[in-house]
């Protein structure tokens, strides 16, 4: 025993301590650095190539960026800035270009003379893209020449030389990702097109492009999609276009666009009629989802300036109860937008801003400006109000309905939905909740399941749309309380009427499993508005899943195959031979049978399910007030642009 603990010492010395050397650390763990390996980090390399331009617009030095997917997969990012600087680096003993693009850490961001505000104040971003691409390609416009160097995965593979004379300047970076680090290689055109959107809006007068080469879906050769985004009005076109599919409370957007305090501050805010709060934050182009102090000075100067203005009009006086700060954020669409010279981030994936001296000027800015404007507008300002009392008497309703439903919950013991078969589980990492479409497919899931550790809970009919409907009403819909009881959730707390209590959520997974047909798609739809809405932490914690049954079963003799796509029983009846194939598309879950349904949808070894995540917050609030709002003509457009990827039966 003593000389296995010497050796095991003598073992551990200077020579097991591992240094990784310049990039090794990124790929050695990339999720540090990019978020993750899948989707989101895939996509994130170009947002760091495209914050880097963007850099460049704020400091006054570049007006136009274009990217381009191309065939290959490789990501092309052009801009007009002044080109990364190719001059000997005396430290570092070699160009400032391959400083940029080898060594963490170094980068124009550190120096205020370089660049007044920036996203990426780590230094990390074009040296992390080089390290996580096996081709990686810089092209440099300065001086009158273009400069090029080739890298693979963080390590030059050329010298830089001179390619060509240029009359402009400017940086284009071409890389393709390494597939060895991804497990996925093909660029989504809608995540990026959303992500320059965005940035369009967040940076007016800057030209966004993209451009994709690739083949459209099916081989069409319909010809590369396109699209330009430019913004003359910032946040004021923004907040317009978010709330497009939303009938409008007022005319006019409620916009400032102004520096307190050395901060730049621009706000766009616009009430609508409908009952969610729809509130999006920036830093420097970042999205701070976790909001932060932009937020808290935000929130402290609506409350306090409309506050004060329905006081002195009046019209609480006839009020029994407090106003309450999520009341005159119900139905307002918003945007925030700072830039700070040295923000203070939690974390390397900066979701939530920490400098204290910006929720002063945040709120400085906004009162005087929405003081103003409801000074100047009163007829606007009194539906303003009369919407807050409106969000006021229906918390005061909701309240009491919850309260009823979740004490009655806990002095019933358990409290459990009758129709609930739970699991035996209580290991909320292992356990899992099957919400299923209807008693006759529920029925089959509870026999087909494994009793350890999957709970089936079996929906009759469409549950609320949530998008349409007061707080009160979702305490009404039986169906919405059994969902509550059953996942174990709680919402509302003395501070916070709208907070989400996940202490005593009792499934890691929370699976929605309905039909391949237009009722399954439309039940699925209302639940990840109900999920959204009211529950986003569960899928920003990577809760909610959609299981994916099969849509066919293909036979011939005693061979048979289960089906996801059409690609996939086109190919099989190809294999198997057409003679004699049997071909069998389940619309429905009730169709097959429990050891059918366990094999080829609930079992864990075999199934595929499909992680509900939200890549573009903004993006995400947009899709579902088009989809499960009152106005039509959007919806209409959306489904005929998108039928073609959609695989189900009326």
């Amino acid at each position: 025993m003593s000389e296995t603990k010497n050796n095991q010492q003598e073992e551990y010395s200077a020579s097991s301590i591992q240094v990784l050397e310049g990039l090794e650390a990124v790929r050695k763990r990339p999720a540090m650095y990019i978020g993750d390996i899948g989707v989101k980090g895939l996509h994130h390399l170009v947002y760091e190539i495209v914050d880097n331009s963007i850099d460049e617009a704020l400091a006054g030095f570049c007006t136009d960026i274009k990217v381009t997917i191309n065939e290959d997969n490789s990501i092309t990012v052009e801009d007009n800035g002044r080109g990364i600087p190719v001059d000997y680096h005396e430290k570092e003993g070699k160009s400032a270009l391959e400083v940029v693009l080898t060594v963490l850490h170094a980068g124009g961001k550190f120096s205020k003379d370089s660049y007044k505000v920036s996203g990426g104040l780590h230094g990390v971003g074009m040296s992390c893209v080089n390290a996580l691409s096996d081709n990686f390609v810089a092209e440099i416009r300065r001086d009158g020449k273009v400069y090029k160097q080739c890298y693979s995965i963080g390590a030059p593979v050329s010298k830089m030389e001179i390619v060509g004379e240029a009359k402009t300047t400017g940086t284009k970076i071409t890389f393709h990702p390494d597939p060895t680090i991804f497990s996925v290689t093909k660029y989504e055109y809608d995540i990026l097109a959303a992500r320059l959107r965005e940035l369009a809006y967040l940076n007016k007068g800057i030209r966004m492009e993209i451009t994709d080469t690739r083949d459209t879906e099916g081989g069409a050769s319909a010809g590369p999609r396109h699209e330009e985004f430019y913004s003359e009005g910032g946040l004021k076109e923004f907040v317009q276009y978010l709330d497009a599919n939303r009938e409008k409370l007022t005319d006019d957007v409620i916009y400032l666009d102004t520096e307190r305090d050395g901060v730049p501050v621009e706000v766009a805010m616009q009430y609508n009629t409908g009952f969610t709060e729809n509130v999006h934050s920036y830093v420097n182009n970042i999205n701070t989802i976790e909001g932060g102090t932009h937020m808290t000075g935000f929130r402290r100067a609506l409350t306090r300036t409309l506050k004060k203005y329905a006081d002195e009009s009046g019209m609480l006086s006839k009020l029994k109860f407090e106003i309450a700060g999520d009341d005159f954020r119900e139905g307002l669409t918003a945007v925030v937008s700072v830039k700070v010279q040295e923000p203070q981030f939690e974390g390397q994936t900066k979701t939530k801003l920490g400098n204290s001296e910006v929720a002063t000027a945040v709120d400085g800015a906004l009162a005087q400006a929405l003081g103003n404007y409801l000074e100047e507008n009163p007829k606007d300002a009194k539906a303003i109000v009369q919407k807050v009392i409106l969000a006021a008497t229906a918390r005061y309703a909701a309240r009491n309905a919850r309260e009823l439903v979740q004490r009655k919950n806990v002095l019933s013991g358990t409290g459990l939905p009758g129709k609930l078969a739970d699991c035996s589980s209580r290991e909320r990492d292992r356990a899992e909740i099957f919400f299923v479409e209807g008693d006759s497919a529920g029925g089959t899931a509870k026999q087909g399941r494994d009793r350890v550790f999957q709970a089936i809970m079996p929906l009759r009919g469409k549950i609320l749309n949530i998008e349409k409907a007061q707080e009160h009403k979702m305490w009404e819909n039986e169906e919405i309380k059994n969902m509550f009881t059953a996942i174990g959730v709680t919402i509302g707390t003395e501070e916070d009427s709208k907070a989400l209590n996940l202490d005593k959520l009792r499934y890691g997974k929370i699976i929605i499993m309905t039909d391949a047909d237009v009722d399954g798609s439309h039940i699925a739809t209302l639940m990840l508005t109900f999920f959204f809405r009211k529950m986003r932490e569960l899928i920003e914690q990577g809760h909610i899943y959609i299981a994916t049954p099969p849509l066919y079963l293909v036979k011939k003799g005693a061979r048979e195959r289960y089906c996801w796509s059409e690609e996939q029983r086109e190919a099989t009846v190809e294999e198997f031979g057409a003679k004699g194939v049997h071909t069998q598309r389940y619309k429905g879950l009730g169709e097959m049978n429990a050891e059918q349904l366990w094999e080829t949808t609930m079992n864990p070894e075999s199934r595929i399910l499909r992680q509900v995540t939200i890549e573009n917050a903004t993006e995400a609030d947009r899709i579902f007030s088009m989809l499960m709002g009152d106005d039509v003509p959007p919806r209409r457009e959306f489904i005929e642009a998108n039928a073609k990827y959609a695989n189900i039966d009326a």
